[in-house]
């Protein structure tokens, strides 16, 4: 049932068989969330951390005018809100992009791992950390990068963080997100997003159908989007 959170933290450093079964000790209840819902709300005080078992997610910001905005996707074996358990009141949403299920853990036996498991409390410090990284990335692409560019960046960190967790197929994945809720990732309207799109496709580098991404030239789709897959700590090395 944890299989993608061993792997996810697995990437960084080994995970003893002991830590994995502090892991699961810590987690409760499980939950499906259809899309388009909460997992998590702004303003809300959660008791426990959300991890992604299935699905797609992402954290979201809404303006006064209604606009919103992306600013990361999470997948499975993801936390999406463990800063919670330090921050304690969310300044942000996590919604479901597709049919979600999740697992809960409780913050309190968080605390107990923090006080008895040095060396896993690292490793989940160390998905916090990889969280600001994969943020810090997006505020470059929305900033400096050209919307081709910024959706051929998207593209390449999603394959290699699906990969990680096995749930790619070949050079393939599947991003069930409609063009509005993409446009909501790189800040466009719906028929700029068809056109960004259109310009990956007429390059050659993906092809895209029935909510199914295929990468068909990896060196050059990295070209375009300048991908370095340094930010997202995945030389494993002893933490």
């Amino acid at each position: 049932m944890l299989q993608s959170l061993y792997l996810n933290l697995g990437q960084h450093d080994f995970v003893s068989d002991a830590e994995k079964a502090l892991l699961a000790g810590a987690m409760s209840f499980e939950r499906a969330f259809p899309p388009g819902q909460d997992l998590v709300s702004a303003g809300s005080r959660p008791t426990y951390s959300t991890l992604i078992l299935e699905g797609l997610a992402a954290r979201y910001k809404v303006l006064e005018d209604g606009g919103r905005q992306f600013t990361s996707l999470q997948v499975p074996g993801d936390f999406v809100d463990l800063h919670a358990f330090l921050l304690k009141i969310m300044d942000h949403g996590i919604m479901a992009l597709s049919p979600c299920r999740v697992i809960f853990a409780e913050h309190a036996r968080l605390h107990v791992i923090t006080e008895q498991a040095p060396h896993l409390t690292r490793l989940l410090w160390l998905n916090t950390l990889v969280d600001g990284a994969i943020h810090r990335e997006w505020i470059v692409a929305m900033g400096r990068r050209s919307k081709t560019a910024h959706l051929a960046h998207l593209i390449c960190e999603l394959f290699v963080r699906l990969q990680v967790v096995k749930r790619t197929n070949g050079m393939s994945f599947e991003l069930p997100l409609s063009q509005a809720e993409l446009a909501d990732v790189l800040g466009l309207s719906v028929v700029h997003m068809n056109r960004v799109i259109g310009a990956l496709r007429k390059v050659g580098v993906v092809s895209w159908a029935n909510h199914v991404v295929t990468i068909l030239n990896w060196g050059r789709l990295q070209e375009i989007a300048e991908f370095d897959p340094t930010y997202l700590s995945m030389v494993r090395e002893p933490r």
